[in-house]
């Protein structure tokens, strides 16, 4: 009986995996505010392309897209275009990362570029929600 069940099975858990899977998308204040209304695990990257450090927290944010059971979108907004933004979340260098569940901020991190850091501080976002 389980063999015959078993594709049903493996649908299921891959697509379970694939649900929880960490989104990015470029930053758009529309984007922002439904995700924290609707009160979903979400992160603002303050990116610029000129830096470095940026650079090095956008590979280790795609690695952690092939992970599963992080289920947290990360908008990706431009530190040198988005002024207003930064000044409403007092950001004042590029690099930070904002983690909210809904409009709770739970963590703010800036300068981490490994995936292990990236993920840990992306977790506060989804602690307790599941």
């Amino acid at each position: 009986m389980f063999r015959r069940h078993l594709p049903v099975f493996l649908a299921l858990a891959l697509w379970g995996g694939h649900a929880l899977a960490l989104e990015i998308q470029p930053y758009s204040e529309a984007r922002l505010g439904s995700l924290q209304a609707a009160q979903k695990p979400v992160a603002v990257h303050f990116h610029a392309p000129w830096c470095p450090t940026c650079v090095a927290q956008e590979r280790s944010l795609k690695q952690l897209q092939a992970e599963p059971g992080l289920d947290v979108t990360v908008l990706v907004a431009d530190y040198d275009t988005e002024k207003a933004l930064r000044k409403r979340l007092n950001v004042r260098v590029q690099s930070t990362l904002v983690v909210f569940r809904g409009a709770t901020e739970t963590q703010r991190v800036g300068g981490v570029t490994e995936a292990a850091g990236l993920r840990a501080a992306l977790a506060t976002a989804t602690a307790g929600s599941r």
